[in-house]
């Protein structure tokens, strides 16, 4: 199988199920947000070593093809004519509970949170803040798709906490490469 099919060359793709639409459309602009985010945890993944945060990265770069899969596939596209849902596999509650424990867990190794930080703390953590960036960008444009063409809560749900996680595994990856953190705080202008 070639990787270029050439339909994609007058700016239209086809989206899971094979409504075909323009490449400029919300609905490919959030999937394609959601697989740039892919990409950048991979960055961040090359820089860590601590292997139980492999293990969740990992974990969350499936389920966000599993929520690339869906922002693919429009809601009149999601159940096959034989009452099956197209897709094997959805995020549920389940995934956001997960990443609140991940977070949880974090949270209490770390200090409290006094001001807001600058996006930074060596390089694994910068790159976790860019992909937490990128993250929230996939968020608006699951809602601004939204607006238009209906979206399961649990996918805006799911980006929403993942970009809480981003944030907090950011800060735990400094403090455990002794990084230190750098505060916006107004009064020290």
């Amino acid at each position: 199988m070639k990787i270029y099919t050439k339909t994609g060359d007058k700016g239209q793709t086809a989206l899971y199920g094979g409504t075909r639409v323009s490449k400029a459309s919300a609905r490919v602009d959030s999937y394609g947000n959601i697989d740039e985010l892919n990409s950048f945890i991979g960055i961040a993944k090359s820089h860590i070593e601590d292997e139980e945060v492999l293990k969740q990265l990992k974990k969350i770069q499936f389920d966000l093809f599993t929520v690339g899969s869906e922002a693919a596939t429009p809601a009149d596209k999601l159940m096959l004519a034989n009452g099956k849902s197209r897709l094997p596999i959805i995020i549920s509650e389940t995934e956001i509970e997960e990443l609140e424990q991940w977070m949880d867990a974090f949270e209490v190794k770390l200090e409290p949170l006094q001001y807001f930080i600058l996006p930074g703390g060596g390089k694994p953590a910068t790159f976790l803040h860019a992909a937490r960036t990128i993250c929230r960008r996939a968020e608006r444009s699951l809602v601004f798709l939204n607006e238009a063409e209906e979206v399961r809560p649990e996918l805006i749900k799911y980006l929403n906490r993942l970009s809480d996680y981003l944030f907090v595994l950011a800060r735990y990856i400094s403090k455990v490469n002794n990084e230190p953190e750098e505060y916006w705080n107004p009064n020290e202008r």
